[in-house]
């Protein structure tokens, strides 16, 4: 029996450039890469050297501050290069790819008949340990600490966001074993769409449908909702395609790192879903784009820019294809002027269009300007906070105001809509993410 939840706040962006429900294999990219800053707060200790021959699943490097955390890595074949940025912080770890994978052997494993302590080291010395987030501050998750329950959102309402259902119809088997492996470690919430017909049959869970407006498919809004997040408390969250992949390592005791990736955009000239290796080119799947283009590593509000050769993020099941902001319109600040940009504001006719699909580009329509208190950060936030005073007290760094306005239970990814909605033009998930990291610091 399934526990419904309807989300009223929020705001649904509908843009040009769906992608179509078909599904290929990409060209094998020649190089891959495994980039530490996918992974917030990780500072990466490697473990092999630059010419080393690797097997799918073989450990590249692990987490200083908890070396039970292994990141391995996604293909076969030799580490080309360890990228290193700024004070030599490794950016990325690139490994020449074989044609084909050889995979190192875990061994196969019920997840139902092993204990909880069986499952937890199997998933660390895969590398799949790397899949599991933990609330609060938005990072991977501390094998020691005990969670009070895993949350899965098995649906996407961000822009131009991929099919869930369609990534997984020919995987529910591996999904399956994988809730069953997450399930020995806590009590699992599967969140799915209200019109869902995939996990009607799903065990070992409890189903919750969820209908409403983004971000009502954010991991963090369903928390909020179900089994709120209080201080000291852990909750972990998995993707659901990361889900099917712990599930297919338990069932053939390999690390097979297939990712999904939608393309999508209305610059994109092959919108499809791609089957690759985590960590694939960007210049593989979508081809050399111009530089009129933005590469977006995931949607429109949360992604990361790529340009051409680059490599896709580790999470990712979306890369998205817009113009770039280059170009400007004379008196564009007056209302009423142009009518071709959505707007959740009235200052256009686009609200009377609510199904209307509209091309957009990265510009921002203004600068950075003060805080005005207008009530438009709350018509977006399907949360019990005060958004404002939330961005405000992360500014200042007051921790105490932090903790009482809620910081425990957002993440970056809650407050997209809020860059995109108000009139200030800050970057209000940079500002929660510095506000998290204060709070990792100072309160751990």
């Amino acid at each position: 029996m399934s526990k419904d939840i309807r989300i009223k706040k929020g705001h649904t962006l509908r843009l040009k450039g769906e992608t179509e429900k078909t599904c290929v294999d990409a060209p094998r990219s020649g190089t891959f890469a495994v980039k530490p800053p996918d992974f917030h707060s990780v500072i990466p200790k490697m473990v092999i050297k630059e010419g080393a021959r690797v097997e799918a699943g073989d450990e590249l490097f692990f987490s200083k501050y908890s070396e039970e955390v292994r990141f391995t890595s996604p293909v076969s074949g030799t580490l080309k290069e360890i990228k290193r940025g700024e004070k030599r912080r490794i950016m990325e770890v690139i490994i020449d790819a074989d044609p084909s994978d050889t995979y190192r052997e875990f061994g196969t494993m019920d997840p139902l008949s092993a204990d909880a302590e069986a499952v937890k080291n199997r998933i660390l010395e895969s590398g799949c340990w790397a899949f599991v987030n933990q609330r609060p501050y938005d990072i991977v998750a501390d094998p020691k600490d005990s969670p009070k329950a895993i949350f899965v959102s098995a649906f996407n309402t961000a822009p131009l966001s991929p099919d869930v259902e369609f990534i997984l119809k020919d995987k529910m088997d591996a999904f399956q074993a994988g809730l069953n492996a997450l399930g020995r470690m806590a009590k699992v919430h599967l969140c799915v769409a209200h019109d869902s017909s995939l996990f009607g049959t799903v065990k070992n869970v409890e189903l919750h449908k969820v209908s409403g407006p983004h971000p009502a498919s954010n991991v963090g809004v369903q928390i909020h909702h179900i089994d709120p997040i209080n201080m000291g408390e852990r909750v972990w969250t998995v993707k659901p395609e990361d889900v099917a992949i712990i599930g297919e390592l338990f069932m053939t005791g390999k690390y097979n790192a297939v990712r999904t990736i939608a393309v999508a955009g209305s610059e994109a000239e092959n919108r499809k879903y791609f089957r690759t290796k985590i960590g694939a080119n960007v210049t593989d799947i979508v081809g050399t784009v111009g530089n009129d283009v933005r590469i977006i590593s995931g949607d429109v509000l949360t992604g990361q820019k790529l340009t051409n050769g680059q490599y896709v993020g580790f999470f990712p099941n979306l890369i998205t294809l817009i113009p770039e902001g280059n170009k400007y319109r004379m008196f564009g600040w007056l209302p009423f002027t142009y009518n071709d940009i959505p707007s959740k504001s009235r200052t256009n006719l686009s609200w009377m269009f609510p199904k209307k699909k509209y091309t957009v580009n990265t510009n921002l329509h203004g600068e950075v300007r003060a805080l005005v208190v207008t009530g438009e950060m709350e018509e977006v936030m399907p949360m019990d906070i005060f958004p404002m005073q939330l961005i405000k007290a992360c500014m200042a760094g007051d921790i105490e105001k932090m903790e009482n306005l809620g910081i425990y239970e957002v993440a970056p990814e809650d407050f997209a809509l809020i860059d995109y909605v108000n009139t200030s033009k800050i970057e209000a998930q940079e500002i929660i993410r510095l506000g998290l990291d204060l709070m990792i610091t100072e309160v751990g």
